[in-house]
């Protein structure tokens, strides 16, 4: 592996964006920003009251608009100067591509982005965070959130399957590891690759191809970022 960079697949939750005041997805009393998840993350509750369902988002989107990324991120986008890079995150903010990272796989989907409620693969990028009735796609439909709702399939899981296959590294911050099919991913690790998890309350145990650093992502990243800089020179990077 001397001739190409060493394939980093980060696999990235909601402690990744938590740092920078986005809220987690659901909270200890089951609920989302008050709101119950099947009447704001379901086909079923979109069809029950779109308009609440649009504006729940439209709240979401705000608070996405309004931050920035965290250390943590810029810390991922640095690794692209040792590491072939690949980001699979269950976040649906844009934090990762703001902070600079060029390859970046949304598997529950894109908070800035609406779909088509007829078509999916109809998908628009909004110009600002309101997305109401009456506002339609190219296809001339409603458009609602381009969000992996409960009930629905994970158009990106095969391509991040197979990113997961070829890596050489793996590196999972801030995520339970609860929701599938994207938990299933860390599974898909090649035997023998590393597997360094970096959460205060790790979801994998210590051990075998397992490292566990029991910090937040800002300041895991950080101890890894100084590690890794010596023992992981620059090389080429190489297309997979």
């Amino acid at each position: 592996m001397a001739n190409r960079m060493h394939k980093l697949v980060v696999l990235t939750g909601a402690g990744m964006s938590s740092e920078s005041g986005i809220a987690t997805f659901r909270g200890a009393d089951g609920l989302w920003e008050g709101h119950r998840v099947e009447d704001v993350a379901s086909p079923e509750g979109f069809v029950a009251n779109p308009a609440m369902v649009l504006e729940f988002y439209n709240q979401r989107r705000r608070q996405v608009l309004a931050a920035r990324p965290n250390e943590g991120h810029k810390v991922l986008a640095r690794l692209e100067n040792m590491f072939d890079v690949h980001v699979v995150t269950q976040n649906v903010d844009d934090l990762h591509e703001r902070a600079g990272s060029h390859r970046v796989l949304h598997l529950h989907g894109e908070i800035r982005k609406a779909q088509s409620t007829v078509d999916p693969q109809c998908v628009v990028v909004l110009d600002g965070a309101e997305l109401t009735l009456g506002d339609l796609g190219p296809d001339g439909h409603q458009l609602r959130p381009h969000i992996v709702w409960f009930g629905e399939e994970v158009p990106a899981f095969s391509r991040a399957a197979q990113i997961m296959e070829k890596a050489d590294l793996v590196l999972v911050v801030g995520t339970s590891l609860q929701v599938y099919p994207a938990a299933g991913l860390v599974g898909l690790t090649p035997p023998g690759v590393p597997i360094v998890v970096v959460d205060p309350h790790s979801p994998l145990e210590e051990g075998g191809q397992v490292e566990v650093v029991p910090l937040s992502a800002v300041e895991g990243l950080a101890r890894l970022e100084r590690r890794w800089a010596s023992a992981y020179p620059k090389a080429p990077s190489a297309d997979i």
